[in-house]
């Protein structure tokens, strides 16, 4: 782990990996316009190289390298929402590496708004693609600790300004001065209704053009299920309970976490992968998760709920 933000911008313009933090979680970064140097975060992350990444900048200017279009819908988008948690998917300059887009037409884009995150973005010069900094399909990290332990191997993981929103970003498609959610994030339907109107669009057997769109996602190393719908019972088995309301049979759970104190859906969204982790860290066998209301940022966190519980739906 480093606080050496200097020698973190030299690495990335050497076409090495750093990894960082942004205000949702931590990113594995890499100069986007060396393909070379993205390829090391695939192989790093044992990452498919069918599933595209986001590209960080710092300045609106740098649109002009990765976006073939710079329209008003997108610079309405960019005055609300930049810096911030939201990503914008466009049609892509053909200078834009494939290994960035997977091989498609667009490239997703956002600007950061953690101070540790654009510090590099401005000191490395460059454009930094980067997925969270975890291994594929695994628990998203929000501190270095968190990357330390799934990916020891990193040369510079910075320190800095933690992530405060806790989960990634929204991510949008633009088509036609209208928007369409890739992704559901801290950035909700409603918050991009009073900017942009919403495509009412459908799109059959799409491409997938944004991270997070997999069925099985972010997921610990423990069996995880969704109360409800977990095992029977067993009295020889350590249970982990992540709560959001109050819990009934507090008895029954061998470690609780709780993602919220006065069930605040964005206090639980920025506990979510941090009580996670805890969890995964813990001596438990299995770990139950209490549902969120599905509004808001309550939408996001179930996305990464049904997503982390997928594997084990029927067992």
């Amino acid at each position: 782990m480093s606080n050496d933000i200097k020698l973190a911008a030299q690495l990335i313009g050497n076409g090495e990996l750093v990894a960082f933090p942004t205000e949702t979680v931590y990113g594995l970064g890499a100069d986007a316009f060396n393909a070379e140097a993205v390829a090391k975060i695939f192989a790093t992350k044992e990452r498919p190289t069918f599933n595209p990444l986001i590209v960080h900048i710092r300045d609106i200017s740098e649109l002009e390298k990765l976006f073939v279009e710079i329209d008003d819908a997108l610079l309405k988008l960019a005055e609300h929402f930049w810096p911030g948690p939201l990503t914008i998917v466009a049609k892509k300059q053909q200078a834009v590496p494939d290994i960035v887009s997977a091989g498609l037409d667009t490239v997703a884009v956002r600007m950061p708004a953690n101070q540790t995150a654009r510090e590099l973005l401005k000191l490395s010069g460059k454009c930094i693609a980067a997925p969270s900094a975890n291994r594929f399909g695994m628990l998203s990290p929000t501190t270095p600790e968190h990357v330390q332990k799934q990916l020891p191997e990193l040369k510079c993981i910075l320190n800095g300004e933690l992530p405060k929103v806790g989960i990634e970003s929204t991510v949008i498609e633009l088509c036609q001065g209208e928007f369409k959610i890739l992704r559901p994030g801290f950035i909700t339907e409603q918050d991009l209704m009073k900017v942009l109107p919403q495509s009412k669009a459908k799109e059959a057997n799409s491409p997938i053009k944004s991270p997070g769109l997999l069925k099985s996602h972010y997921s610990p190393r423990k069996p995880m299920y969704l109360l409800g719908n977990e095992p029977e019972y067993s009295a020889n088995k350590k249970y982990g309970f992540l709560a959001f309301s109050e819990v009934k049979n507090p008895d029954k759970y061998h470690q609780i976490e709780r993602l919220s104190t006065n069930a605040d859906l964005g206090e639980a969204a920025a506990n979510f992968f941090e009580a996670l982790h805890r969890l995964e860290d813990s001596d438990v066998d299995l770990i139950i998760a209490e549902p969120v209301p599905e509004t808001g940022i309550g939408i996001a966190i179930m996305d990464r709920l049904n997503k982390a519980v997928y594997q084990y739906r029927g067992k």
